[in-house]
């Protein structure tokens, strides 16, 4: 693989942020033809399609913030001299070529593609139908971009294939594929699982759950919940699961101020049997499959638990694997808690809406993985490159 220079990858996103600068006019035109298209009764989806001057200048912050990141490519993880002589570096590396697969999100098209290419990789990206035209013509900046710095189009190229054309460029890849990210639901990480023939990275779905201790302070689950669950319902990191503990002082009084809290702000409320008896008029959900959904909806559901570990085993269960939290005083209990549930992000006191590069000091992302190899969270820059050994010798030979 060839290796760019790092002056010369900065320059490309120099010129990036020029164009679609200059480009934002018809960017936000091409993209209200995938609005108009857009069947608005899927408002998650939609609300991620949307790209507007906000949407634009997120653009250009997230390659701003790209470019004065250290390269990642060369760095040296270790540097050894054997006592037989051979001296051994392991120093990152790219992984070569990376396919990232997602739904709705134009600005998807920026984040992946900058991250990817600062860090040496070539990168396919695959958006969805409804966000064609927002991504062919940032597709073309991006290929402007490249050819004023005399690189190839082929660094960052996207792909016009429909589904069953995309199961065979899976099965059989017309090109080496190193690493796939299949950024989306269920549905679409089983059909990159079912079909891959490479290393697949999950982004999971969210289905995060958050904990009311029995000493929590109220008024903070209160302002936590209604956080996480209302500020972006679109997010993998909104909040869909609340475990309240049944010892907590007034657990009745709470539960129905928690009801009423919710149901000002337009949220759906489902709840268990036991909660239920509470809130007779809530819908008791007696299907199973609910616990393991993600909603991404104004939609929450509220259960009742005995105790931590109840809670810990509930959400180890049926989570997604992606952000948990805990409300609690009890530094002690916190630890527990957030030692034992195993997700990628867990938090104390805090929103699950903090699961975000940006947020989180990673800067911009491909995503959020839910998988334990390689890397965990937010994909950043530094999560962007593997491995390489080199061993340096003098007629070295091995005998035993």
């Amino acid at each position: 693989m060839k290796l760019l220079d790092k002056n010369i990858k900065n320059k490309v996103l120099d010129s990036m942020i020029t164009i679609i600068d200059k480009e934002r006019h018809q960017i936000i035109a091409e993209n209200k033809k995938d609005l108009d298209a857009f069947d608005k009764e899927d408002q998650a989806l939609y609300d991620r399609l949307v790209v507007d001057n906000a949407k634009v200048d997120g653009m250009i912050k997230a390659i701003k913030e790209v470019r004065d990141q250290e390269d990642p490519v060369g760095q040296t993880i270790s540097d050894l001299t054997l006592d037989s002589g051979l001296k051994v570096t392991n120093k990152t590396a790219p992984f070569g070529t990376i396919l990232i697969i997602y739904e709705s999100r134009p600005d998807v098209t920026i984040e992946a593609a900058v991250l990817a290419f600062k860090a040496n990789n070539k990168i396919l990206l695959k958006g969805g139908k409804e966000a064609v035209n927002s991504n062919i013509i940032l597709e073309k900046c991006w290929h402007q971009a490249l050819e004023e710095n005399g690189l190839s189009k082929d660094w960052i190229k996207l792909l016009h294939l429909k589904r069953e054309e995309t199961q065979n460029f899976l099965k059989n890849p017309p090109e080496k594929i190193d690493l796939i990210v299949p950024r989306g639901g269920e549905r679409l990480i089983k059909f990159v699982k079912d079909n891959a023939t490479c290393a697949v990275l999950i982004s999971g779905r969210g289905n995060n759950f958050l904990y009311v201790a029995e000493d929590a302070d109220w008024l903070k689950a209160i302002k936590v919940i209604v956080n996480a669950k209302t500020d972006k319902i679109s997010g993998c990191n909104a909040l869909d699961k609340v475990l309240i503990d049944k010892n907590i002082p007034e657990y009745e009084k709470k539960i129905q101020e928690l009801e009423t809290m919710l149901h000002k702000l337009g949220v759906d409320i489902l709840v268990d049997k036991n909660i239920s008896e509470i809130l007779p008029n809530e819908t008791q959900v007696k299907d199973n499959n609910v616990w393991f959904e993600e909603f991404l909806a104004m939609k929450i559901m509220l259960a009742e638990v005995n105790n931590e570990d109840n809670a810990i085993d509930m959400i180890n269960r049926y989570s997604g694997g992606h952000s948990a939290a805990i409300i609690t005083e009890d530094k002690e209990l916190a630890k527990k808690f957030m030692q034992q549930v195993d997700s990628a992000a867990v938090y104390h006191n805090a929103s699950t809406r903090f699961t975000d590069g940006g947020q989180m000091g990673v800067g911009a992302e491909l995503a959020i993985s839910t998988d334990k190899l390689h890397h965990r969270g937010p994909l950043g820059l530094k999560q962007l490159v593997t491995n390489k050994y080199y061993v340096f010798g003098d007629g070295h030979i091995r005998t035993s």
